[in-house]
């Protein structure tokens, strides 16, 4: 291949030609729109750091997920605010907890309609913030999968489709998949956050579910930032353990961690496009620094020619009224 015998913009001139050849598409079926839901009746409470989103009660859930899918959403993950919490985060182990009594109105309503993935760990539900129970100053490993084992059974019962524990502790997978299988509900995936590094991209969630460390760092459990490596082990272990999809997160700085995971193992791959990935676009946008949906639309894109199957962004509802009305 040599130029002028070869010439790549022949491939460029005609729109109907570069649509014909594109190799990465973004569909509403691609999405999956996280929600933050909380106590009470008749509450839509703004996140001051991310920018169009909301804490939501059990009834404004349900009708953001008639929203998502008369707009072809068809999928969801849910995190639960608590106002009481305490030292284990077993306070999220009861079907009484926000997290199963959503799950249980939402299948209620909706039926097989909806896909709903619940959330699996305690950061929200802890006192001091962090995603185990807390021993000798640090997060105990062993004891904190007892609670995620059980908080999971809870979650299963109540209806949801898929488990998604976000703790990083060691072995959660297989203890989660344990207890699963024991309770018949064999049929239960498993899409572990396999690959979750300690990031400062989590500020905004960690402000949305008032769930930062009261004393320390995750950087314990979650993985150093400067690693890749790590990254095939931790996905090699929770496979073995009984993981069907696994996620990465954050996205857009960790690219090359999706690429790699997905060229080493072929599996499918969900990439969590998080809070402050989703707040810096917000921001950027209404200085008129940047065009917003051209924007959005590049870094999702990305994130699937890099290999993700599918994608956790807090985006997704605008850009799906985006696409619904635009040939992309």
């Amino acid at each position: 291949m040599n130029f002028p015998t070869t010439r790549m913009r022949r491939l460029r001139y005609n729109k109907i030609l570069r649509n014909m050849i594109e190799d990465t598409h973004i569909r509403s079926s691609d999405l999956i729109y996280p929600i933050f839901v909380t106590e009470g009746t008749d509450v839509k409470e703004p996140i001051e750091s991310m920018p169009g989103q909301f804490r939501y009660s059990i009834d404004h859930t349900i009708l953001l997920c008639e929203e998502l899918l008369s707009n072809n959403i068809k999928s969801i993950i849910l995190f639960g605010i608590v106002k009481e919490k305490d030292d284990t985060g077993k306070i999220s182990c009861s079907s009484k907890s926000i997290v199963p009594k959503t799950i249980t109105y939402l299948k209620n309503k909706f039926k097989n309609e909806l896909y709903i993935i619940a959330d699996v760990c305690n950061c929200e539900y802890t006192k001091h913030g962090h995603c185990g129970t807390v021993i000798g100053n640090d997060v105990d490993n062993d004891s904190t999968l007892l609670t995620l084992a059980e908080q999971s059974l809870i979650l299963a019962k109540s209806g949801a489709d898929a488990l998604a524990p976000s703790d990083m502790m060691d072995g959660r997978v297989g203890s989660i998949r344990e207890i699963l299988d024991k309770n018949k509900f064999e049929k239960i995936p498993i899409f572990p956050y396999s690959v979750k590094y300690s990031s400062a991209f989590y500020g905004p969630f960690r402000d949305a579910a008032n769930s930062s460390p009261s004393f320390g760092s995750r950087k314990t459990y979650q993985m150093n930032f400067k690693n890749s490596d790590e990254a095939i082990n931790e996905v090699r272990l929770d496979l073995n353990e009984g993981a069907d999809i696994i996620i990465i997160k954050p996205a857009m700085s960790y690219l090359d961690i999706i690429y790699k995971i997905k060229e080493r193992f072929n599996i499918p791959i969900i990439a969590y496009n998080v809070s402050g990935e989703y707040s810096m676009v917000k921001s950027a946008s209404e200085n008129n620094f940047i065009s917003e949906m051209e924007i959005i639309l590049e870094i999702l894109h990305s994130i699937k020619r890099a290999g993700a199957n599918a994608i956790i962004s807090y985006h997704a509802l605008e850009v799906a009224k985006f696409l619904k009305k635009n040939n992309v």
